[in-house]
């Protein structure tokens, strides 16, 4: 039997984490409409039925509530079976199935992709209205990647910063990232799987290409 106070503390969590994306979602929202100065987090309580000191408690400026949290993108049990799936390879060892995968976890976050679908244009919305916001949102997606990595690495049984791991977050994002920008924008019928998968087969055929590590210059080591 489920251990009681292992309940009320996941139903405590889903409660705060349902509490932060209604926050989130207000935020942008209002900001995509009238732009970061034009609401008061005030506001934002009132439309949320929260207090102050809860936003507060949540996030520390109205910047920060349009950016999110970053756990409320990444499910856990998604997250723990990525990680699981690396335990028939020795630690240390890059698995065979670390690409494959990636993927997989790309197309299972995608699935959430439908219901987030409005939050996610508010965004797109926020960042026409307020381009300065752009550099928080890199500085938030360049944290959001360094904690991925150290997912990554758990997995594999190396540091988070061993080159495969770094390689692995830096491409596989910037292919999710482009996948998106595809995916919203303005005319397009393609569905996102669909946009991912087409990119990362594109990644795949250049990197599968024969290399030779170039001579150095002459005089250099």
């Amino acid at each position: 039997m489920e251990n009681s106070a292992n309940t009320d503390g996941g139903l405590r969590e889903r409660k705060r984490a349902a509490t932060r994306a209604a926050i989130t979602a207000i935020a942008r929202k209002l900001t995509a409409e009238r732009g970061l100065n034009g609401y008061t987090v005030d506001e934002v309580c009132s439309e949320a039925g929260i207090s102050r000191r809860t936003f507060f408690n949540y996030f520390p400026a109205k910047e920060d509530a349009i950016i999110g949290h970053a756990d409320d993108e990444l499910p856990h049990e998604v997250i723990d079976e990525f990680i699981a799936g690396g335990q028939s390879s020795p630690p240390g060892i890059i698995s065979p199935t670390l690409l494959q995968d990636l993927v997989t976890l790309s197309l299972k976050l995608s699935e959430n992709m439908a219901a987030s679908e409005e939050d996610t244009r508010q965004l797109i919305g926020v960042i026409k209205k307020e381009p300065q916001l752009i550099l928080r949102i890199i500085g938030a997606t360049e944290q959001r990647e360094a904690e991925f990595a150290k997912d990554v690495a758990l997995r594999e049984g190396v540091a988070p910063d061993h080159p495969v791991v770094q390689m692995a977050v830096v491409l596989l994002g910037n292919i999710a990232r482009r996948s998106s920008l595809a995916y919203f924008s303005e005319g397009n019928t393609r569905p996102y799987r669909e946009l991912l998968l087409e990119n990362i087969s594109a990644a795949r055929r250049l990197f599968s290409q024969e290399f030779q590590e170039p001579a150095p210059a002459e005089g250099r080591p």
